[in-house]
């Protein structure tokens, strides 16, 4: 339709123009003339088309609504009711309680030890035991002037004891016997350049520097079984020993102590009482001695801190006409800086330290034996001011640094006796006399263990001492300071090890210490009545132990003291023994 709508106009226009060719030809004479070889055809250009691909995004949206209604009905189930049985605690298996053990060894020097230990097995009701303990050494020492001597010694204890188990208490009571024999064997360890070659041919018997402590006692407690600290608590102990080392030369002594507490509106308030009777021998010239004190006090604690409040009225009666009084105070305070890891302390305190005769001969057991031993006067503690840190490591082990400053009355010093012109026993420098001395003491204390790794372990602690005399030079015997430091090896309680260091300072030794006029580290023979002050080296010792459980019931050990064989005077002319070793077994009955 299209073609033919634009062929018709187009035909027609091209019919006017020979028309006009033909007037123009008769105006003006010129013939022209037009062919057509084709006729006109019409057409269109091509043009490219673009595609587009349909949206297959539905913007339609359906929503469901959906109504339901439900409609319950109660589903009641058939039950019968049936009793559960109470659940029964059981506490953990008890470990096999075996009834005693056997320990027997023997080393160098002639040194046997035998102990044995028997009690009854697990009882409700009460307990019974028996305990004997043997040990002693039988060896010769070599002395200063290349003498050797016998320097034996011998230890004896028995005991038997039992207990009886109340409802609300429970009652302890004991029977006990010991022994303790020494030698006097330093008489001849001087040499002739400093004493007179006289004493040089002094050979006594065993007998005759034999020394022989006995001690026969039994005593008895009661005491509450509360675990409920608020409750009424309290222990009362009684008891009676008889002391005797010479036919004439003894001692009675009978006493009881208790204590009482409560707690009372938040406060733990109690009170202590003690009374101790001394009989001693016509012989002596003394009046009886006796010791009576009563301190009160009230505590309180809490997480954080802690408090201590007291004091101890006492009156000492100790070979004079009347008795002295002594107040000492009881006060001490702790606070938790870090819980568990630093706790703070600090304390105000003294005592009074018995000087009984049990008490002297495990110092020193070489007094004069001339009752000395009986009327030496107590040493009071009349001030203790203490302040330190203490706490746990963070890895398994503890610590504590403390430091103290004492005020110190009648502190007891030991000096040899030795007149060198004298034939007499007690004056060859075996035998001691007991002197006394007001001081002020200095400690500093450091002290940690813990363990290195699962099997090893380790402790250490050290002191150091400033002591400042009213009457003395130097404090007799006593290191200016002494350490320790021991590791401990256990691989699964099969093998059990360990290894000590002691070490400790320089002492100093008095000679005649009751004599005005000293002479230190004398280089000419000794003069008769003159003091002499001697200075002992400082004193390292190495020892080792170890333990192979081969069972439960048997078990070997040996034990090696002072390996370095280091030479070490207990007391001036008294050599020790050198490099001792020991090896024996223990036994479960």
């Amino acid at each position: 339709m299209i073609k033919r709508n634009l062929i018709v106009p187009v035909f027609i226009i091209f019919s006017l123009f020979p028309v006009n060719a033909q007037v123009k030809k008769q105006e003006t004479g010129l013939k022209r003339e037009v062919t057509l070889y084709n006729p006109y055809k019409p057409s269109l250009p091509e043009s490219k088309k673009r595609s587009f691909l349909p949206d297959i995004n539905d913007t339609s949206k359906v929503r469901p609504d959906f109504h339901y209604d439900v409609k319950t009905t109660p589903f009641l189930p058939e039950y019968t009711i049936s009793p559960i049985k109470a659940a029964s605690l059981l506490p953990d298996p008890l470990p096999k309680l075996y009834k005693g053990y056997i320990n027997l060894g023997i080393g160098n020097y002639l040194t046997p030890l035998a102990e044995i230990s028997l009690t009854n097995e697990r009882s409700k009701k009460g307990s019974i035991g028996f305990y004997a303990r043997h040990f002693s050494s039988n060896g010769k020492v070599e002395l200063d002037n290349g003498t050797k001597v016998f320097a034996g010694y011998m230890d004896n204890d028995v005991s038997l004891f039992g207990s009886k188990f109340f409802r609300n208490n429970i009652l302890k009571s004991s029977v006990d016997f010991s022994q303790k024999i020494r030698y006097a064997y330093g008489y001849s360890s001087y040499t002739t350049e400093y004493f007179n070659p006289r004493l040089m041919d002094f050979t006594p018997e065993k007998s005759d520097i034999r020394m022989r402590y006995n001690n026969l006692g039994a005593k008895a407690s009661l005491s509450s079984l509360t675990l409920d600290s608020a409750s009424f608590s309290y222990k009362f102990d009684v008891y009676y020993n008889y002391f005797y080392n010479e036919k004439n030369l003894f001692q009675h002594s009978a006493g009881f102590s208790g204590m009482m507490a409560k707690s009372y509106e938040g406060l733990y308030i109690g009170s202590g009482i003690n009374y101790d009777y001394y009989r001693l021998p016509d012989s002596l010239l003394t009046t009886p001695k006796y010791i009576a004190s009563i301190s009160p006090f009230i505590k309180k604690s809490s997480e954080q801190w802690s408090f201590k409040l007291g004091i101890e009225a006492l009156l000492d009666r100790n070979m004079t006409a009347s008795a002295k009084f002594h107040l000492y105070p009881d006060v001490n305070f702790c606070l938790n800086v870090v819980p568990s890891y630093v706790s703070f302390f600090a304390g105000l305190s003294g005592k009074l330290d018995k000087n009984e005769p049990s008490v002297i001969i495990s110092e020193n057991p070489y007094l004069i034996r001339d009752g000395s031993l009986f009327k030496l006067p107590n040493t009071s503690h009349d001030l203790v001011i203490s302040s330190g840190l203490r706490g746990n490591t963070g890895l398994g082990g503890n610590y504590i640094v403390s430091a103290s400053y004492s005020l110190i009355s009648n502190m007891l010093f030991y000096s040899n006796i030795v007149v060198p012109d004298s034939m007499h026993v007690t004056a060859r420098g075996s035998y001691f006399s007991a002197l006394t001395d007001d001081v002020e003491l200095l400690n500093v204390h450091a002290e940690m263990n813990g363990p290195i790794n699962d099997k090893l372990s380790f402790n250490s602690a050290a002191n150091l001492y400033k002591y400042t005399l009213s009457r003395f030079e130097y404090a007799w015997n006593k290191p200016g300071w002494d350490a320790k430091i021991g590791l401990k090896y256990n691989l699964r309680d099969k093998i059990i090890a360990g290894i000590e260091i002691t070490a400790q300072g320089k002492r100093w030794e008095t000679i005649n210490g009751d004599l005005p006029i000293p002479v230190t580290n004398p280089t000419v023979p000794i003069i008769p009545d003159q003091r002499f002050i001697i200075q002992m080296p400082a004193h390292l010792n190495l020892n080792l132990s170890a333990e192979y459980r081969y069972s439960k019931i048997l078990s070997f050990w040996t034990k090696l003291n002072n390996i370095s064989n280091n030479r070490y005077y207990e007391w001036a002319f008294y050599p020790s023994q050198g490099f001792l070793f020991m090896l024996g077994f223990t036994y479960s009955l």
